[in-house]
């Protein structure tokens, strides 16, 4: 379901960071800056697939000391109907298992409450708030980032109920 980004996949991942709807939440990165990090030996783009690619994410410093690994951009192509739970869930196994992280991280707007229930019930944690830091543009002000965290051992303890369910 998750396979790395070619460069034929950056007009679907801009189709997602160029959305309107998306603006208060994502920030849109330019064609450039994409193949950078689908080029990069310590980043990853993912496209999350179905019977066809539904959503993408960037995620940052697989190769810093200590395993801490950052989900920096997060986008489906719709919400609803538990897609972005199974895609979290699959970004999350693949940060431990496949990239060995000892600790995922991301931050997520509090204008979008919905993301951060989904970050919540695939077990990160709330470890603060950055008040007023993300200017964005679509709203004309700048909005508080929610700082949240998933370590391995809270992982692997969640692991069998979700295995489960």
């Amino acid at each position: 379901m998750l396979r790395p980004a070619v460069a034929a996949d950056i007009p679907f991942i801009r189709s997602l960071t160029t959305r309107p709807d998306y603006a208060p939440f994502i920030s849109d990165s330019d064609d450039a800056q994409l193949q950078v990090w689908i080029d990069s030996p310590s980043d990853r783009v993912l496209i999350w697939e179905t019977d066809a690619a539904r959503g993408f994410a960037v995620v940052r410093d697989i190769d810093r000391p200590g395993g801490i690994v950052e989900l920096f951009r997060i986008a489906l192509d719709r919400a609803g109907g538990g897609q972005g739970e199974r895609f979290l869930r699959a970004l999350v196994d693949h940060g431990f298992r496949k990239l060995g992280a000892e600790r995922l991280w991301l931050d997520a707007s509090a204008e979008n409450p919905r993301a951060v229930k989904v970050y919540a019930r695939a077990g990160f944690q709330v470890e603060g708030t950055l008040r007023a830091h993300w200017y964005r543009p679509a709203l004309g002000r700048a909005v508080d980032l929610i700082l949240m965290g998933l370590l391995r051992s809270d992982w692997q303890a969640l692991e069998p109920l979700q295995v489960r369910a």
